[in-house]
């Protein structure tokens, strides 16, 4: 097949997706992506929040690993913004135009690219930490200062990596309204995506295997395996990561690889869900801290007596304020039947 064949292929099939596909199909997204989304938004929003509190206001980000999963937590809360949008788009049609449309693709990838760009950066850490536990200890003001200048440079390079959907993401009518990458021909994206999942997926997933089989050769050879409990959870972030992100990669791929598969209806239906899923990273992270992290549990339990302090010292005062409304009350009728009796 010729260039031009392979572009004209590329854009008949892009634009007949919606015409070959059944009532079924539209039936299923309007009523599943709005759910899915929306539960992801909620539970996501209120888990990063409290992670991000937790984090700042009692941690007080003491260690390298507190500002690795700051950071984390802030890319999944600038993605979780972007949900509403999506959930309006797929029970009714895309009402926000060309220049939200690219907003909003560009900081889903950002966020794909930050979050793995972060993990790959904890794992290297837990690595020096645990392989050169000594002489980590000792520069752990200075690793802290890299670590704050290393995640200001994982949010410039996905920056860098998001940009295609920045500037490729149009929003145009088919039957109805849509917010999807327009790639100038099939060439173009299948650069783009190979690049992207490459440097965006692979690599750093390839860099992590690598990193975790180091550690735990170190920490079998360790005499304490307790002093590391710590990396349970990391090890869960990045696993449940990897496992919600991998299904829609691989998908991601095949239809770069093969447009025909876009006919098939089955496939779509897989597209769609296992998007879904891997949208739900940014509500599993929370969750993975909640039952893996003694400290976060800790922490939590002290917002919980706070609040319920907070609410006794409220009901208290607004007993006070009862009684003292009720003594005044009970004067103002006093002197008012004073005036009664004796009047002026």
């Amino acid at each position: 097949m010729t260039t031009t064949d392979a572009d004209d292929f590329y854009n008949l099939t892009a634009f007949d997706l919606s015409e070959t596909g059944n009532d079924n199909f539209y039936t299923f997204t309007r009523i599943f992506l709005p759910c899915m989304y929306s539960c992801v938004f909620i539970f996501g929003l209120a888990g990063n929040t409290l992670v991000f509190i937790i984090l700042v206001f009692y941690e007080k980000l003491k260690t390298l690993t507190d500002i690795y999963l700051l950071n984390l937590a802030t890319a999944d809360l600038v993605f979780l913004w972007t949900l509403p949008f999506w959930a309006y788009s797929a029970a009714q049609e895309w009402a926000f135009g060309t220049g939200a449309c690219r907003i909003i693709r560009g900081l889903y990838n950002l966020n794909l690219y930050t979050s793995m760009l972060t993990l790959t950066c904890i794992t290297f850490d837990r690595l020096i930490a645990i392989t050169f536990a000594t002489k980590a200890h000792q520069c752990q003001g200075k690793r802290m200062t890299w670590g704050k200048v290393i995640c200001i440079l994982i949010w410039v390079i996905s920056l860098a990596f998001a940009t295609p959907q920045f500037i490729f993401s149009e929003a145009f009518q088919i039957d109805k309204a849509i917010c999807q990458e327009n790639y100038p021909n099939h060439r173009t994206e299948v650069v783009l995506e190979v690049v992207q999942v490459a440097l965006g997926y692979f690599i750093p997933m390839l860099a992590m295997i690598i990193c975790y089989s180091l550690i735990i050769k170190t920490l079998l050879h360790a005499r304490s395996f307790q002093k590391h409990k710590s990396l349970k959870k990391i090890f869960s972030v990045v696993a449940t990561f990897i496992l919600t992100q991998s299904p829609y990669t691989f998908l991601r791929l095949i239809k770069i690889a093969d447009w025909s598969f876009n006919l098939n209806s089955s496939f779509e239906y897989a597209i769609v869900i296992t998007e879904a899923f891997a949208y739900f990273h940014g509500c599993l992270n929370p969750v993975l801290y909640f039952f893996i992290g003694v400290k976060f549990r800790k922490n939590f339990q002290k917002i919980i007596k706070k609040s319920r302090c907070i609410k006794g010292q409220v009901s208290v005062r607004h007993g006070q304020t009862t009684e003292d409304e009720g003594s005044k009350t009970f004067t103002a009728s006093n002197n008012a039947e004073a005036t009664t009796m004796y009047p002026l």
